[in-house]
């Protein structure tokens, strides 16, 4: 009996995977089921949870109050619809910036010499080494007016004799997107690097025997077959920006509020945690959809490679 099982290669990958699956079911289907029945429920008067069944939390999420004046059962509030749309907005601005730098930047890397390329990898991946909330201050200390962009723009409106008015950088939308694409750069470039490193140098020599140009091989052989690495780099940031709330509380002034933000606070703040589950579940809802319908389009990059 025990010698079929060893030869039962099903149950070996059953047994294999058990821990796992385990694991994953305690400490992600649990907590997210968890999350769903406190999402339903209302928010007690001392911070806890009332468990009934009640849809008010989603209903808020999506734009409609209950608490209205005039006797009105429901009136539109679009402050949390807002939260969610400049949450979506961030980080489809995001991506697509951190698409535009990091692709030139990884086919430079995988075109250059390879003595070269770990030096250049290795000055890619330096930044991680430090901790992402130092990083952040770094760029709070630079885009303050007294910070070291500033200086350098004084500098040269005085050497170009042009008047020049310290620019307010910090606390706005654009201070929160350029520390999104600092932070997430390095997480787009990596795979764009490993797919475009991939490429056989034949395919160009043959692209060239045929007269395509250096365009034409970038549009039919480099675009395409690198792909893969656009698709995985893509869920890489996307993902994370629609959650995170640390570089929208420093650089924001906590004065640009995205959906992470919310939470955080619903939960620590404001001590509603049926609110904040609520809106934990719309933002993974939010993100698996965009998520499919990208990856419903583009795949992994084969469909592409494949035509």
């Amino acid at each position: 009996m025990l010698q079929k099982l060893r030869e039962n290669k099903s149950v070996q990958g059953t047994l294999l995977a058990l821990p796992t699956t385990v694991w994953l079911f305690i400490l992600l289907i649990v907590p997210l089921m968890l999350t769903l029945i406190v999402s339903f429920g209302r928010r007690g008067p001392d911070g806890g949870v009332i468990y009934t069944f009640s849809l008010d939390n989603y209903v808020r999420l999506l734009g409609y109050n209950t608490d209205c004046a005039g006797g009105q059962t429901r009136c539109f509030d679009p402050l949390y619809f807002n939260i969610l749309w400049r949450s979506l907005a961030l980080a489809f601005n995001t991506t697509v910036l951190v698409i535009a730098l990091g692709y030139p930047l990884a086919y430079f890397i995988a075109r250059a010499h390879p003595r070269k390329r770990n030096l250049y990898l290795f000055m890619v991946l330096i930044p991680l080494w430090t901790n992402f909330v130092i990083r952040v201050y770094a760029w709070m200390m630079l885009l303050r007016k007294e910070g070291g962009i500033n200086i350098i723009l004084g500098w040269l409106s005085n050497l170009l004799h042009i008047p020049f008015v310290p620019l307010d950088m910090l606390y706005t939308p654009g201070a929160v997107l350029v520390g999104m694409v600092y932070e997430f750069l390095p997480f787009m470039i990596l795979p764009i690097f490993t797919s475009l490193e991939k490429i056989d140098n034949s395919l160009y020599e043959a692209a060239a025997d045929l007269g395509a140009n250096s365009v034409k091989t970038f549009l039919r052989v480099t675009l395409p077959l690198s792909m893969p690495g656009v698709v995985a780099g893509t869920i890489l940031v996307f993902i994370p920006v629609m959650g995170t709330f640390i570089v929208s509380d420093i650089l924001g002034g906590r004065q640009v509020i995205l959906v992470g933000n919310l939470i955080q606070r619903q939960f620590l703040d404001a001590r509603d945690p049926t609110f904040g589950s609520a809106a934990s579940l719309i933002l993974m809802v939010m993100t698996l959809i965009v998520t499919y319908f990208y990856t419903r389009r583009f795949g992994f990059g084969e469909e592409i490679v494949a035509a």
